[in-house]
């Protein structure tokens, strides 16, 4: 007889382990599996060297508020993303005020947030964009400068050399952070393997997924290690399993999943070797990104922290893989492609020639092109300091359109089943700094019931306390929530940056 279970989780990364916490948390008895393809967890996309780590909150990043034609711009979804990372902050201070995730070195450091531009054009935007924003409480604090002496006292070893009479801007937000989702990851799945009733299996790759007549899910799963296969059926399955969402997904052969595709893009860094220049630098600061750049192809200098570790990052520079994961397939594209998706994929690749043009320029970048990029930031950057790296592998969403035939969309979708059993999770940034709301939309979106009920209020709230309130539009509620979860993850003690 096959093992029956409640939940089956698809993927050990940030998505998971938190949908696997929140679920543990509103229904103690249930039986989840999470399967991971890898032999270990958290490993691609949550990874910390595959993951930007910046804990996206829209106070440095320029490509969440785009200018419009009218000399405004559109800050809905800094607001939004905002929002979503301090609903994140609040589960990871309940899990820490709890002792229910520990890890080694904190998972979460301050460090500041910045944006940085020169030339007029840019400026003025940068202007605009800090005005639109310190209406609200959430970036209140954000300090605005074009004093070159004031900006040196903030990030030294990027005016050091500089032209003194170049134009340049910045804002600065202290409140900032740095996020090892990797650590936190792993520490949320120790949690969950702590648990009755759960199960992690390491080495499983899930083959195929066949919804049967009751309505339940069976799985077929292959242990990559002792070659075994076995089959499990589930009453509800998750896919969170990053860029190898799509094939799984497509597997399931749900109508809702049809016209989806995906475009791969990989991303690479320049990371510093040199110690002494590493801790001349303390802050993520954030540029422009080029004409018809991805979003996550956003510059940026960025000081990281790593299981204690300090490091020094300058990227990203975009790179084509045809593997949707790192650890993938080079036949993942190809593999990918249905009748029902090559239509819209093949009229987002025309609609987005600008795209594939920066691509194409990035892919055949020399070292010498790449370093030379970086001087901008940094003018006395020595090419000997600094090595590549290759960092992780994103899809980016392609869906089919009516007006268009397929758009390229950046961020995350959720596509459900019709009767709400199986979820599955597309797309890249800023994912895993907003996985919290993310998967509260997943619940939501499959157990509106169960949301609605009192116990299953009564819980979230005592897990995030601002749930159902707005932290945008109610500016004493976002202070008092982000004093609670600054004290509790002690995101006031700098000594780890120091």
């Amino acid at each position: 007889m096959r093992e029956k279970m409640d939940f089956t989780l698809i993927g050990a990364g940030i998505m998971s382990a938190t949908l696997g916490v929140l679920i543990k948390q509103l229904l103690p008895d249930a039986k989840i599996t999470i399967y991971e393809r890898l032999d270990k967890v958290g490993a691609e996309s949550s990874d910390a060297w595959n993951n930007a780590g910046t804990g996206h909150s829209a106070f440095c990043e320029l490509n969440y508020t785009p200018p419009l034609e009218d000399g405004t711009v559109n800050i809905d979804k800094a607001l939004k993303i905002s929002d979503a990372f301090e609903v994140s902050k609040q589960l990871w201070a309940y899990l820490k005020k709890n002792e229910m995730v520990k890890t080694g070195a904190p998972f979460i450091n301050d460090i500041d947030h910045m944006s940085f531009v020169w030339g007029k054009e840019n400026m003025d935007f940068l202007q605009t964009r800090y005005k639109a924003l310190t209406q609200y409480a959430m970036f209140e604090d954000m300090q605005w400068s074009t004093a070159h002496e004031e900006i040196a006292e903030w990030i030294p070893l990027m005016m050091k050399g500089r032209d003194k009479d170049e134009e340049i801007a910045v804002t600065r937000m202290a409140i900032g952070t740095d996020v090892n989702f990797g650590a936190i990851t792993r520490g949320m799945i120790r949690y969950l393997a702590s648990c009755d009733n759960v199960e992690v299996k390491l080495a499983s790759e899930v083959q195929d997924l066949t919804q049967q007549k009751d309505g339940s899910w069976l799985i077929e799963v292959k242990n990559l290690e002792t070659k075994i296969e076995e089959e499990v059926e589930s009453d509800f399955v998750f896919i969170g399993a990053g860029g190898g969402s799509l094939i799984l997904l497509e597997k399931c052969d749900i109508p809702e999943a049809r016209g989806y595709g995906g475009f791969p893009v990989s991303g690479q860094f320049l990371r510093c070797t040199n110690p002494e220049i590493v801790t001349k630098h303390e802050a993520k600061v954030y540029g422009k990104a080029a004409t018809g750049s991805p979003p996550m192809s956003v510059p940026h200098l960025d000081t990281r922290m790593l299981d204690g570790e300090r490091s020094l990052l300058f990227g990203p520079y975009a790179g084509f893989s045809t593997k949707f994961l790192k650890n993938g397939s080079y036949f993942d594209l190809p593999l990918s492609l249905e009748v029902h998706n090559v239509w819209p994929m093949l009229s987002a690749g025309v609609n987005n020639i600008g795209l594939t043009k920066y691509l194409i320029d990035q892919v055949f970048q020399s070292a010498e092109e790449k370093f030379e990029y970086l001087q901008n930031y940094y003018p006395e950057a020595k090419f000997e300091d600094w090595e590549l790296i290759t960092a992780g592998q994103r899809v980016q969403i392609i869906k089919k359109d009516e007006d268009e035939g397929g758009v390229l969309k950046f961020g995350t979708e959720i596509v459900t089943s019709k009767d709400k059993s199986l979820a599955a999770l597309l797309g890249a940034s800023p994912g895993a700094s907003t996985s919290v709301s993310i998967m509260l939309d997943v619940l939501q979106e499959c157990f509106s019931e169960e949301m609605k009920s009192k116990a299953w209020k009564e819980k979230i709230q005592e897990m995030l306390p601002s749930f159902g309130q707005s932290l945008i539009f109610d500016p004493p509620l976002c202070r008092k929530t982000r004093e609670y979860t600054t004290e509790i993850l002690k995101l006031e003690d700098t000594s780890t940056m120091s």
